[in-house]
């Protein structure tokens, strides 16, 4: 006891030097890590090398880093303060992606096409949740795969039914693809990301309370979970779109005010949704959808030019930090590479059932559309073909290793990584060569939605042409009927939004036009024109 007495002095004077240094090697190797990430991608974009994304770069610079440190004897000091918790990626990481990701929707595009997206973001993650939680579990009772209980194998199929088509939407932008297929895909990742997390609440607060696993029940989180979530981040954007307007904060000494304001909303819904117990990553995505709609053109145009400029900056930092680390995770955290079964099988059910979603909406969303606006069979492939995975399956899958026990949560968060670095590096690699198999690249006067529009189809004064809807004579079909209403009443809700709630929110009328260029998105890379095509 004499002895721990005398050292523990010393010791404690020794820590503050080691903890320093530690943390200094650690923050160091980060940015160094972000830098090299960001050299190599524009290099890469630069010589057009579609075969390694910039996604896939990072990946495997946090591999490669990984590795090194892991067979160095200074492992566990650059683990202590490389790692972090699932706090610090729902707090810091994924809020300004997945902000951004609605931050970014040009707004006519998405409106025109609304009936689609939400067909396939809704209905169609819904179908390959539930599709893919079904195969897993049978996998597990015919013993090709290790075991689940029930409710975890829907949990699983939430959680990895998030995609994030990054690297897909980047090569779609730099080899010019129809804005409508952009669109489809762009629209229904943003979309995905809240209803996936949605519907892992909803297993997971099943799984929490057994006594609760009737089908009504579930409805009902499920509902309260999204809709809540939904209200709460629409709310926050509408009443910062009425501040911007009356407030008169676009004058020349306020404007730091105005862009400071502007920064705190999105954390402001996030936090509320977070506190009323719901989701504050659905409420930010629908917070940023609102706010770049209606709150943005309220701002002065420096203000304008700063917000962009900032989401765009921390996203892509947040969103090259999340691939980074995944590369670092696989080489120094302890995974579950026994269930090597486990993680075969779920990739082939999860192509399953990406198949199920997409060419079973298309099929719906066809039923409704005009002949000349159907989605064709090989914009379906490129739809199934961009499903990758990525940051919110990883966090989601992140969070379940708390969420499970007796490791079925590791097991899970094994597969999930294996799963995002295995589709980014092979997908995302061969995206270029798809796209030109499938023949969607460029503007082709051919295709269907050809009269709908190319990536070129803004006009001067409206920006974005919406696609009109053809009043063509059903066949009689009930069902038909029902589907073609609802997807007319996508055109009435753009009329209520350019007669009633753009004049209500904004300075300007319904007839002017807040968004009269392409989609901007740091997720997909697409900026206008690309600075490295010909």
């Amino acid at each position: 006891m004499a002895s721990e007495i005398e050292i523990s002095p010393a010791d404690t004077r020794k820590a503050p030097g080691k903890d320093q240094q530690a943390a200094g090697v650690g923050i160091l190797l980060q940015i160094m890590m972000l830098v090299l990430s960001f050299v190599l991608g524009h290099v890469l974009r630069r010589k057009k090398v579609y075969i390694i994304p910039e996604a896939s770069a990072s990946l495997l610079i946090g591999l490669i880093v990984g590795i090194l440190a892991n067979i160095s004897d200074t492992e566990t000091s650059i683990r202590a303060w490389f790692n972090f918790h699932e706090e610090f990626f729902f707090l810091f990481l994924l809020p300004p992606i997945i902000f951004q990701s609605g931050f970014s929707l040009a707004p006519k595009p998405f409106f025109s096409n609304f009936g689609a997206i939400v067909t396939f973001a809704i209905l169609g993650t819904f179908i390959a949740s539930i599709v893919t939680g079904i195969l897993v579990y049978l996998g597990g009772v015919l013993f090709l795969m290790y075991k689940l209980p029930f409710v975890e194998c829907l949990m699983f199929g939430a959680l990895i039914s998030a995609t994030d088509p990054v690297t897909v939407l980047s090569i779609f932008q730099e080899l010019g693809t129809d804005v409508n297929l952009y669109a489809l895909v762009f629209g229904e990742s943003v979309l995905n990301d809240a209803m996936a997390i949605s519907l892992y609440r909803t297993m997971s607060s099943v799984k929490a309370d057994p006594s609760g696993q009737n089908l009504f029940m579930v409805v009902v989180r499920f509902l309260e979970t999204f809709v809540g979530s939904m209200s709460a981040g629409v709310g926050v954007g509408f009443i910062s779109a009425l501040l911007f307007k009356y407030a008169g904060l676009d004058i020349d000494n306020l404007q730091n005010l105005e862009s400071c304001l502007f920064v705190l909303f999105p954390y402001f819904s996030y936090m509320l949704a977070e506190g009323l117990g719901l989701s504050g990553i659905v409420s930010i995505l629908f917070t940023g959808i609102v706010m770049k709609h209606y709150a943005y053109s309220n701002l002065s145009q420096s203000s304008q030019r700063f917000a962009s400029a900032f989401f765009e900056l921390i996203s892509s930092l947040a969103e090259t930090f999340v691939f980074i680390y995944m590369g670092f995770d696989i080489a120094m955290e302890q995974h579950s590479w026994s269930h090597v079964g486990f993680i075969f099988f779920s990739i082939i059910f999860i192509g399953i059932a990406r198949a199920a979603n997409v060419f079973s909406c298309a099929y719906l969303v066809n039923v409704v559309r005009p002949s000349h606006r159907r989605i064709p069979p090989k914009y379906q492939k490129a739809l199934w073909y961009s499903g990758l995975r990525g940051a919110m399956a990883f966090a989601l899958a992140l969070q379940s290793v708390h969420d499970l026990p007796e490791g079925h949560g590791q097991t899970i968060f094994t597969a999930t990584t294996a799963i995002v670095v295995l589709t980014v590096l092979l997908i995302g690699g061969s995206t270029g060569t798809m796209l030109e198999a499938l023949d969607v690249v460029g503007g082709d006067d051919d295709s269907p939605l050809a009269s709908v529009g190319t990536v070129t189809n803004f006009d001067g004064r409206n920006g974005y042409i919406a696609p009109p809807y053809n009043e063509e004579s059903s066949s009689g079909n009930k069902i038909k009927m029902k589907l073609k209403e609802l997807h007319k009443s996508a055109a009435s809700f753009t009329a209520i939004d350019k007669n009633y709630l753009t004049p209500f929110f904004t300075s300007q009328n319904g007839d002017e036009d807040d968004e009269a260029e392409p989609f901007t998105s740091t997720r997909s890379g697409f900026h206008g024109q690309s600075p490295y095509s010909s």
